[in-house]
C-alpha cells in the first residue's frame, strides 16, 4: 500500500500568494461582456508540500506570472476555468501535494465584500 498523497500527521510547508489582484474579461452575464470593463479579481493560492526534515522550494513565480497575464486572455465564462487552470499549474510543481486556490470578484454585490469560488485539491 502506498502513503496517502496528503497526510494530516506529517509536517507540511505552506506556500502562498495572498491577495493577488488582477483583471480579466470574465463572467456569464451580459453586463460583465464588454472588453472595455474588465472584472477586478482577488487571487489567493495555497501550495502545500510535506517537509519532513529540510522543506523542499516551491517556486510560485509560474502562478504569479499566470495570473498576471489573465488581463490580456479572452473573455472566460467561470471563475472556476480560472481556479482549475491555477490548480493544474500549482501540481505541475512536482512537490506540491496539495493545493487551495480561490478566485473573487470583489465588485460584484455592493452588500457582499466578494463572490467568488474555492478549490482545494489533493494531488491524484
Amino acid at each position: 500500500m502506498t502513503a496517502p498523497a496528503w497526510d494530516p500527521y506529517r509536517s507540511h510547508i505552506r506556500v502562498f500568494l495572498r491577495g493577488l489582484h488582477t483583471e480579466a474579461k470574465l463572467g456569464l452575464h451580459p453586463w460583465e461582456r464588454h472588453d472595455e470593463r474588465p472584472t477586478r479579481l482577488i487571487v489567493n493560492v495555497e501550495m502545500l508540500a510535506p517537509a519532513e526534515g529540510a522543506a523542499p522550494f516551491i517556486d510560485y513565480d509560474g502562478v504569479r506570472d499566470a495570473v498576471r497575464a489573465w488581463p490580456a486572455r479572452p473573455h472566460t465564462d467561470l471563475l472556476e476555468t480560472l481556479a482549475e487552470e491555477l490548480v493544474a499549474l500549482c501540481f505541475a510543481i512536482p512537490a506540491v501535494g496539495a493545493c487551495r486556490v480561490s478566485v473573487e470578484k470583489p465588485d460584484i454585490f455592493n452588500e457582499a465584500d466578494a463572490a467568488g469560488v474555492e478549490l482545494f485539491r489533493v494531488r491524484p
